[in-house]
């Protein structure tokens, strides 16, 4: 990280990675958010776009924007707004940038992660909520409040969202029951409000403890959710599923949406274990952050895409007046039965990307075909699947 680019330190600092826990890939080697990070600045993107106020102000920050739901939702905001940015970098003398296929993933991989990690709250707002939520009855900070619970001064830095998220839900039970006698009504947070309180509780001294602030290990996530018995309830193939299918689900937005949601959800999750017989899971907090990461990067691939409606949008977004199918349609250099770069939906995005500035011949139309996520992964499992076929 000390060699990095500076773009790389400031998104480093955004992202709160403190020195904590070995970071795992989130998404497999050929998309690594960090790499996606340098891209970032190298590839001249800081000069338009800002990430969080850091950066250029040409165009907006993507660190501010609603999060797309996953890979082919940001693919094809790229694409659609392809046109726009090459107009306003020609206009301002910048480089057109390429991407080989493994940058784009990358590049991708970051623009999603933006948000994993949030900006600090206020620890004055944080204080406040911490009286009005009644947390003080039973917990103590900065010296004051109740006894009952553990003071949570000892917490300090150690006050990452999933260590959080991971205490509410050990000790879940014992909390409501404490409530519950002293007639305390169980209070929900929103992410903002627990982002605020989380900063209160975190102004003590840090600890040399691990800190679980960075992504975890989406295999081994994968892994856990199944031992742990999270798929009994939630997934597209629980039967009689009690959840949600967390594939594609905004709770995931960040680390603090998620412990906010674990926190709030859970009276109501306990009761349907208890009414399937699943016995309470006790999580640790590397197990945790391990199941985030799998849950984050299941909204990140979204939705597989069809190759039966691929060849529609072939038709309907005019592929077809540039491009042949096989060999007995134009000239092989344009045929996308015999690309190169269709390996992947990352190379498939770069080859986009790359396509999307060239200088458009006067015979082509002058209409730009925007596409949808869900359009875009059924093109893409489409140009995959000639490139099988042949």
């Amino acid at each position: 990280m000390r060699a990095a680019p500076v773009v790389v330190m400031v998104v480093a600092a955004l992202l709160c990675a403190t020195t904590a826990a070995k970071a795992q890939p989130l998404f497999g080697p050929t998309q690594d958010p960090l790499a996606g990070s340098r891209l970032f600045g190298t590839k001249g993107c800081a000069q338009c776009h800002a990430i969080k106020g850091i950066g250029g102000r040409v165009g907006p920050d993507l660190g501010r924007i609603d999060r797309p739901h996953s890979f082919f939702d940001l693919a094809a905001s790229m694409w659609n707004h392809a046109p726009r940015m090459a107009d306003r970098m020609r206009q301002l003398g910048i480089a057109r940038p390429t991407l080989e296929g493994r940058e784009s993933g990358d590049l991708i991989a970051f623009l999603f992660t933006v948000d994993y990690f949030e900006r600090p709250g206020s620890a004055e707002a944080g204080g406040r909520l911490f009286r009005e939520k009644r947390c003080i009855v039973c917990h103590q900070a900065g010296g004051v409040g109740g006894v009952i619970g553990p003071h949570l001064d000892a917490i300090g830095a150690r006050a990452t969202p999933i260590s959080l998220a991971t205490a509410m839900w050990n000790h879940g039970p014992q909390m409501a029951e404490a409530m519950r006698v002293r007639g305390i009504a169980r209070p929900t947070f929103k992410p903002g409000e627990l982002r605020d309180l989380m900063a209160y509780v975190g102004a003590t001294p840090s600890s040399s403890e691990p800190l679980y602030a960075v992504p975890g290990d989406r295999d081994e996530g994968r892994r856990l959710f199944a031992e742990k018995q999270c798929v009994q309830c939630h997934g597209s193939t629980a039967r009689g599923a009690a959840g949600p299918d967390l594939t594609g689900n905004r709770l995931l937005a960040s680390t603090v949406d998620f412990a906010a949601a674990m926190w709030n959800k859970a009276p109501g999750m306990t009761a349907a274990m208890k009414s399937r017989g699943i016995a309470m899971v006790h999580l640790e907090p590397r197990e945790m952050a391990d199941i985030l990461a799998y849950l984050y990067a299941l909204r990140y691939v979204g939705p597989g895409g069809d190759p039966r409606r691929g060849v529609l949008v072939v038709a309907e977004k005019g592929c077809l007046g540039c491009h042949a199918l096989g060999a007995e349609r134009g000239k092989p250099a344009s045929d996308l039965t015999r690309s190169k770069r269709l390996d992947t939906p990352a190379s498939i995005l770069g080859a986009l990307w790359n396509h999307a500035f060239l200088e458009r011949p006067a015979s082509t139309p002058a209409r730009w075909a925007p596409m949808t996520g869900e359009q875009l992964a059924d093109l893409m499992v489409y140009l995959q699947s000639l490139r099988i076929a042949r």
